[in-house]
């Protein structure tokens, strides 16, 4: 899981609309729904304070939440949030109900490791990174927190391809029907050349002979 589990406490929300949301925020609310799971959409009220440090904190639309509505726990997944185009603070927020059974669309970031170990970063090569996110369909209750993608091995001109990515049990690219570039290595101007076998040697009489022709 990308963070840990945390838990909100939330009021049920009898009146909906524009004016019922404004008057949350007034006091400090952010208004809610949670829906899915073959049940009725329910409108909530949240602390504004909690929300937004969740919000901000990193992780949140691939963290698993418990909301405590009034004593009754529902295990979710936040969907989707609106900010204040000005002011940066939650204005709604959308809950997916979560069963053992729930799969689930998520964006996950992409980590590189083992780069010491590609000649081709060696040499001076550079790594290009075509996709910092993937989409995958996953298991709510099993989102990884990154997939690993690695360098060991990859040489200048070599394409990075999903295909070639160990992929956590259960998790499995939007994308089906090609195998797409996640990364390359690309050469750079400050690399070393490698000289070719045969050039050194043939170099060296020629440099025998211009110093001959000196004396």
């Amino acid at each position: 899981m990308s963070h840990e589990s945390y838990e909100l406490k939330a009021e049920a929300r009898e009146r909906v609309g524009k004016g019922s949301a404004r008057e949350l925020r007034r006091n400090g609310k952010v208004p809610a729904v949670i829906y899915g799971d073959k049940q009725t959409p329910l409108s909530i009220a949240l602390s504004y304070k909690e929300v937004y440090y969740k919000i901000h904190g990193g992780g949140f639309l691939t963290t698993i939440a418990t909301i405590d509505v009034g004593g009754k726990k529902i295990q979710v997944l936040p969907k989707d949030y609106q900010l204040d185009p000005v002011r940066d603070f939650p204005v709604h927020v959308d809950f997916l109900r979560v069963g053992k059974d729930t799969v689930v669309t998520v964006e996950i970031p992409v980590h590189f490791e083992n780069e010491e170990k590609s000649p081709g970063i060696k040499r001076g090569g550079v790594l290009n990174i075509v996709r910092h996110e993937v989409e995958f369909t996953v298991p709510a209750t099993a989102i990884p927190e990154f997939i690993v993608v690695d360098l060991s091995g990859r040489d200048i001109g070599d394409s990075i391809h999903i295909s070639s990515v160990k992929l956590p049990q259960g998790v499995k690219p939007v994308i089906q029907d090609r195998d797409f570039t996640i990364a390359t290595i690309a050469g750079s101007s400050a690399m070393k050349p490698e000289p070719v076998e045969g050039e050194e040697a043939a170099a060296e009489p020629a440099e025998e002979a211009k110093k001959g022709g000196e004396e």
